[in-house]
C-alpha cells in the first residue's frame, strides 16, 4: 500500500505547490540571508570570507538526496535531530527520493524547512554512464562558467600618489602595482563526476608580474584543481589545491564551520565532509598536492600529500621563520620580499569506520607538518607555549552516535609538544518543538593544530576551557525562541590579555511570522570578557586587566511586498562598557530589493553613530555573485549602495555595484598608504558571468 500512497501523495503535494507559486520556493538562493541567520552578531573574528566560499561550494555541489548521510545533511546546519532522523526513517520506509518535493512529505519538515534545503539538495542520476570521455564531458557541461570581476575605490590612497622624498634622499614606500582589484574564475563541475577550476586574483595596488620563483603567474595569486569522483572504490581523487574536514575539527577543520550564532543548535557540532576541493582567492589555509579517499565496505581511507608556499618573514642573520602572514597583500616592496618565500610540507590520513546502518562513527587524524626552515616567534608573554620549531605532528580519534533523536558526539587530539584537545558533546531533539544542545571543550595552552578550527570563543583549538548551551523552541509556526549560554576561561596569557582569564557570553533571539511574507525577530547578546587596560589610562608598573561588557541589540523586519518587491527595515545598537567607561553606538539600515524581467535591483541606505571604534557596526550587504561585503560602520555617517543585475540571455549576465560611505566627523579615512583625504569613500565593481553550454 505504500507505494499508490506516495504517489497520491506527491499528486497531490505537486498540485498545491504551483497553485503556491513555484518561483517562491524556488526562489533565488539569497545568500546573504542565509549566512545571516547563522551569524547572528558579526564579529571580527570569524573568517567570513572563507565561511562564505564553503556555503557557496555546499550550493554549487547540492547533496544527492538518495545517498546522502546524517553528516552530509548535518553539514548544511539547517535540520534538527528529529528532522534528521524523520528523513532517515523515511527513505528507509519509502525508498528513493523520486522528487525534491517529497521532502514535504516528511515529519516535521514544513514548507519554510523545506525552502531553506531547495538550494542544497539534489535527486542525482543512479550513475554517470555517460559515453564521453572526461575531456568531452568538462567542456560540455551546462554548469561550465567564467567570472570576470574588476572592483575600485575611486578615492586616490595615499599608496597611489608620487613618493616623498626623505632627509637622506631615499624615498618612501608606495604601492607598486596599479589601483584596482581583478578577479577571474573558470570552473566546470558535474555532481559526483567531476569538478575543474582555476582561480587569479589581483588585489588593489598588486602589479601584473610574471615570476616563476615567487609563484607569480601575471595575477598575484593562482589557484587550481582537478578532482574526479566515484573512479572505483575511490570516492575522490583530487590534484591541486584542497581542504579536508574530519571529526570535530581538532586536526582538520577547513570547512563551512559557523560557531555560535542565532542558529543555536546544529552550528556546535562538525561533520566529516572529507576532501573537498579549495576554490577561495584566499592565500592561506588549503593543501596544495594530491589526495584520494579510498572506500571498502564500511572503512574509508583518506590519504592527502601537500607541498605549498607560503608567506614569511625570515630573519635577514640566520633562516629562521619569525611570523607567517595571512593577508595575501603583495602591494609593496616589503610585501613582495615575503611572498611564497618558505615551503611547507603536510602529509595527512584518516580512517573512518561506519556501522551498516551510519549510525556510528568512528575515526582517526594524522597531520605532519614540516617548514622549510624552523618557525621560532618572537618571544611575548602571551605566546610562551606556542608552536616552535620546524616539525609537528598532530593525531586524534573521534567518534559520533545517533541514537533516534540524540546525537552524541566527540573528538580527542594530541600535538608533537603534548598538548592535548579534547571536545563533546550531545545534540538532542527533547520533542517536535524543544531542540537542546550541550558542549564542552577543553584546548590546552601547548596544544599546535595548523589546519583546526574547532567550536570555540577563540579562532584557533589552544588555550581555551568551555561549556555551551544552546536551546531553540517553535512553539508553532508563527514563533520562535533560540538562545545559548557560553562560560569560557583561558588558563594563560592571549594576545591583549596578560593573566589568566575567563568570561562568558550570551543570546537570545524571538522570531514571530505572522504570515510567510512578514518576518520580524529581535535579538540580544551579552559577551563579557577580560582584558589589558592600555597603558595610557594604567597607573601601575605592571599589566592590569579590566572586563569589559558588550552588548548588541537587533531588530529586524523582513516584509516580501509583492513577488517583484521585497524590503527589509532593521535598527542595530550595542553599547561596551569598560574600565569604568560606557560608549555607545548604532546603525538605522533600510533595504530594498527588486525584480523586473531581466533586471533584479537592491539597495541600501545606512545611518551610523558610534562613540569608538569597539561599537563598530557590522551589517552584511548585498553583492555581484560570489562576492563577499561585510564592512564595519564605525564613527558618523551614512552609508549607501546601488547592486543592479541584467540578464542579456541564457549565456551572459552582467552586475554592476556602486556603494559610499560619507562621514560627518572627519575629513581623513584610514592611515598610512590607506590613507584617503577627504570624508567619503566610493567603491565601484563589474562582473560579467558567461555560462558556455547553456
Amino acid at each position: 500500500m505504500k507505494a499508490p500512497f506516495r504517489f497520491i501523495f506527491l499528486a497531490i503535494w505537486s498540485l498545491a505547490i504551483q497553485s503556491q507559486s513555484k518561483a517562491q520556493i524556488q526562489s533565488n538562493f539569497d545568500v546573504e540571508g542565509f549566512a545571516e541567520e547563522l551569524f547572528a552578531t558579526q564579529d571580527e573574528d570569524l573568517d567570513y570570507e572563507q565561511l562564505y566560499e564553503n556555503l557557496l561550494q555546499r550550493f554549487l555541489n547540492p547533496i544527492d538526496l538518495n545517498k546522502c548521510t546524517l553528516d552530509d545533511l548535518q553539514s548544511l546546519y539547517i535540520l534538527s535531530p528529529l528532522q534528521l532522523n524523520n528523513f532517515m526513517d523515511y527513505r528507509e520506509s519509502f525508498g528513493k527520493f523520486l522528487s525534491i518535493y517529497e521532502l514535504q512529505a516528511i515529519p516535521e519538515f514544513d514548507l519554510v524547512t523545506v525552502k531553506k534545503l531547495l538550494p542544497f539538495v539534489s535527486i542525482s542520476a543512479q550513475k554517470h554512464t555517460s559515453s564521453k570521455n572526461l575531456f568531452q564531458r568538462i567542456t560540455q557541461e551546462e554548469t561550465a562558467y567564467i567570472i570576470y570581476r574588476y572592483r575600485r575605490f575611486l578615492e586616490t590612497r595615499k599608496g597611489f600618489t608620487p613618493p616623498d622624498t626623505l632627509s637622506n634622499g631615499s624615498l618612501t614606500s608606495r604601492y607598486i602595482g596599479s589601483p584596482g582589484a581583478h578577479y577571474l574564475r573558470l570552473r566546470s563541475q558535474h555532481a559526483q563526476d567531476f569538478s575543474i577550476g582555476i582561480t587569479l586574483d589581483k588585489d588593489d595596488g598588486e602589479s601584473f608580474t610574471w615570476n616563476p620563483k615567487s609563484r607569480t603567474y601575471g595575477f598575484n595569486f593562482f589557484s587550481y584543481h582537478l578532482a574526479l569522483y566515484n573512479q572505483g572504490n575511490f570516492q575522490i581523487i583530487t590534484l591541486g589545491d584542497y581542504q579536508a574536514q574530519y571529526g570535530q575539527g581538532l586536526v582538520f577543520g577547513a570547512g563551512f564551520s559557523i560557531g555560535k550564532g542565532a542558529e543555536t543548535i546544529t552550528t556546535t557540532r562538525r561533520s566529516s565532509t572529507g576532501i573537498r576541493p579549495y576554490t577561495s582567492s584566499m592565500e592561506f589555509g588549503f593543501f596544495r598536492g594530491i589526495a584520494s579517499t579510498y572506500q571498502k565496505g564500511k572503512i574509508e581511507a583518506s590519504i592527502m600529500i601537500s607541498d605549498v608556499s607560503r608567506d614569511a618573514n625570515i630573519s635577514l642573520d640566520e633562516p629562521i621563520i619569525s611570523s607567517l602572514p595571512e593577508s595575501g597583500y603583495h602591494r609593496t616592496a616589503t610585501e613582495i620580499e615575503r611572498k611564497a618565500n618558505t615551503a611547507e610540507k603536510n602529509f595527512g590520513l584518516n580512517v573512518n569506520y561506519s556501522s551498516s546502518d551510519r549510525n556510528f562513527q568512528l575515526g582517526i587524524n594524522s597531520l605532519v607538518t614540516k617548514f622549510q626552515f624552523p618557525y621560532i616567534r618572537e618571544d611575548q608573554a602571551y605566546n610562551q607555549f606556542e608552536f616552535r620549531g620546524q616539525n609537528n605532528h598532530t593525531h586524534s580519534v573521534y567518534w559520533s552516535y545517533n541514537f533516534q533523536n540524540h546525537f552524541l558526539f566527540g573528538e580527542g587530539a594530541v600535538s608533537k609538544s603534548g598538548g592535548k584537545a579534547v571536545v563533546a558533546g550531545l545534540m538532542s531533539s527533547l520533542s517536535p518543538h524543544w531542540d537542546l544542545v550541550l558542549h564542552i571543550r577543553n584546548y590546552d595552552r601547548n596544544f599546535h593544530s595548523f589546519y583546526g578550527n574547532a567550536f570555540g570563543e577563540s579562532s584557533r583549538p589552544i588555550n581555551e576551557k568551555g561549556i555551551y548551551l544552546g536551546t531553540s523552541f517553535h512553539p508553532n509556526k508563527q514563533w520562535k525562541w533560540s538562545a545559548y549560554f557560553d562560560q569560557f576561561e583561558f588558563p594563560w596569557l592571549r594576545y591583549r590579555s596578560y593573566a589568566p582569564s575567563s568570561g562568558h557570553e550570551w543570546l537570545q533571539r524571538l522570531t514571530y511570522s505572522p504570515k510567510k511574507a512578514i518576518s520580524i525577530y529581535f535579538q540580544v547578546r551579552e559577551e563579557v570578557k577580560d582584558r589589558n587596560i592600555t597603558s595610557t589610562d594604567n597607573d601601575y608598573p605592571i599589566y592590569q586587566l579590566s572586563t569589559g561588557k558588550r552588548r548588541n541589540y537587533l531588530i529586524n523586519l523582513d516584509y516580501q511586498v509583492s513577488k517583484v518587491l521585497a524590503i527589509r527595515s532593521r535598527v542595530q545598537m550595542s553599547s561596551f562598557e569598560f574600565n569604568h567607561q560606557l560608549t555607545k553606538g548604532y546603525t538605522i539600515v533600510q533595504d530594498v530589493s527588486a525584480s523586473l524581467k531581466q533586471w533584479n535591483f537592491s539597495g541600501r541606505v545606512a545611518l551610523f553613530d558610534t562613540d569608538d571604534y569597539e561599537n563598530r557596526q557590522y551589517v552584511f550587504e548585498k553583492n555581484v555573485l560570489w562576492a563577499f561585503s561585510i564592512p564595519s560602520y564605525y564613527g558618523q555617517g551614512m552609508r549607501y549602495y546601488l547592486l543592479a543585475q541584467y540578464k542579456m540571455n541564457r549565456k551572459l549576465t552582467f552586475w554592476t555595484r556602486w556603494s559610499r560611505t560619507t562621514y560627518t566627523d572627519r575629513n581623513v579615512i584610514g592611515s598610512g598608504l590607506q590613507e584617503i583625504e577627504g570624508h567619503r569613500i566610493t567603491e565601484l565593481t563589474f562582473q560579467l558571468r558567461y555560462q558556455f553550454n547553456k
